[in-house]
């Protein structure tokens, strides 16, 4: 449990706000302690209700849920976690022994090296940082920029033309990256299958073609959405309608 991690991101706002999430997250943990497992995921769940999020509160609520066999929900957390805090080895493992527990065991498409590259640096850091990294290029560009057209030195002007080309492919990169995130997380286009066991279609409806089977706790990613319909793609590239209440979104 990351109690000390959730007590350092957390407490100085619940502070300001009251003692109530603190007294839930107290709460919460004294059950977890205590092997009241249900109890304890009601109380995070609480705490989430009020607005507030962490990666150490959707870890510990992931942990619970993994004690509970709750697998899917379990896994959610774990991913809910991964987002705010992607390079964090206690989720990263906890997440990889969920999915090693669930059912379907999908290959993912073999990628070419400089797009597996590409998303290792994506998910190397969370949105925020991404963000921040974008501003701070983009000043450093201006400032290069200014020192360009400015300056009356050649040498100057040469150093500061190939350090601007640098630091705009730089941040060019960054806000690429910083949208991407930002529409999948914003957009929530991840979401993890709720239904024991469910057919994949090939339209949005119970007419529609059979094609697929996936079970609880499989990821999807959402393509598309009609009525009560979403039209995913799992992880070896295969795609078709499941309907949106089977699914929970990250």
């Amino acid at each position: 449990m990351k109690k000390l991690l959730i007590i350092l991101v957390i407490l100085p706002g619940l502070l300001m706000a009251g003692s109530g999430p603190a007294n839930l997250i107290a709460e919460a943990d004294s059950a977890y302690n205590k092997g009241l497992f249900n109890e304890a995921a009601a109380r995070y769940e609480k705490v989430i209700e009020t607005g507030w999020e962490s990666p150490a509160l959707y870890y510990n609520l992931g942990n619970t849920y993994f004690k509970l066999n709750d697998l899917p929900s379990a896994i959610l957390y774990y991913e809910k976690a991964r987002v705010l805090a992607p390079r964090d080895k206690d989720i990263q493992f906890n997440l990889a022994i969920a999915n090693s527990m669930i059912i379907d065991k999908i290959e993912a498409v073999p990628e070419i090296f400089y797009v597996k590259w590409w998303k290792q640096l994506k998910n190397s850091f969370n949105l925020h940082t991404w963000t921040i990294a974008g501003i701070v290029l983009f000043s450093l560009l201006v400032i290069v920029a200014g020192i360009f057209f400015l300056s009356v030195r050649v040498s100057l002007r040469k150093i500061s033309f190939w350090s601007g080309i640098v630091l705009l492919l730089l941040a060019a990169a960054s806000f690429s990256i910083t949208y991407s995130k930002y529409r999948v997380e914003a957009n929530q286009l991840e979401a993890i299958v709720f239904h024991p066991t469910i057919t994949v279609k090939s339209s949005p409806g119970q007419a529609g073609k059979d094609l697929f089977v996936i079970h609880e706790g499989t990821k999807v990613y959402i393509l598309d959405e009609h009525n009560d319909w979403c039209n995913i793609r799992i992880a070896n590239g295969s795609a078709g309608w499941l309907p949106a209440g089977s699914i929970k979104r990250i």
